[in-house]
């Protein structure tokens, strides 16, 4: 990982074995988790073993292996969840959701704080910008700064998140990915699925972004 003033945890969690990012200052020991998709209990013993102090939920998008723990952290941390609007509606339905594919998660309630194209936002002295990258989902947006690029399931190590499940838009997805591209080759892009990687190893690896390939129905 980069030098910068944060730590990050990788935490993969639940049967579609998806990657909750923990992020922390490491000075002043605050911390954010970033698309907590299940096992809440392992997900709150490591911000409590590692003596942190959870602060928000930020969300890259709201399909239910990202937000299958937000009910329970959230019962037991007063802190806000952060999402784009757009993705309320599938926020809201996680747990029918969840059921087409024969799995269960617990409903989140609580009220999400919007995310927009823009944000700046803060963990401790770090801060993040927000860009709205949809595709995978109407309201995906990636996390960036720190030298690090939270792509949800936008781009992984070698592939792409999928565009056929419902409100996802191919054309779109190809769009995000041609503006993700623009970004610096040195940043570790911390992916929702699968094993880090970095800017410059997809745009020299990846045929989504190179150009070979473009997401189906685009």
């Amino acid at each position: 990982m980069p030098a910068s003033s944060v730590d990050v945890v990788m935490l993969t969690v639940g049967p579609l074995e998806e990657n909750c990012w923990l992020i922390a200052d490491r000075h002043t020991r605050e911390a954010v988790l970033v698309d907590p998709g299940d096992e809440a209990p392992r997900l709150l013993d490591a911000v409590s073993n590692a003596g942190y102090t959870l602060s928000a939920i930020w969300l890259t998008h709201a399909h239910f292996d990202h937000v299958g723990a937000v009910e329970e952290i959230v019962r037991s941390h007063d802190i806000p969840v952060r999402l784009h609007p757009l993705d309320i509606p599938i926020y809201e339905s996680a747990t029918s959701s969840a059921a087409h594919w024969g799995l269960s998660v617990t409903q989140p309630t609580a009220q999400t704080v919007a995310l927009a194209e823009g944000d700046r936002l803060q963990v401790g002295n770090a801060s993040f910008d927000v860009w709205h990258l949809p595709g995978h989902a109407p309201g995906h947006v990636a996390i960036i700064g720190e030298g690090l690029c939270i792509s949800g399931d936008l781009l992984f190590a070698g592939s792409i998140g999928r565009t056929d499940l419902p409100l996802c838009d191919p054309r779109a997805m190809h769009n995000s990915l041609q503006r993700i591209a623009t970004l610096d080759g040195a940043l570790h892009v911390l992916c929702g699925h699968g094993p880090p990687t970095t800017i410059a190893r997809e745009l020299s690896s990846n045929p989504f972004m190179r150009g070979l390939a473009r997401p189906i129905g685009a």
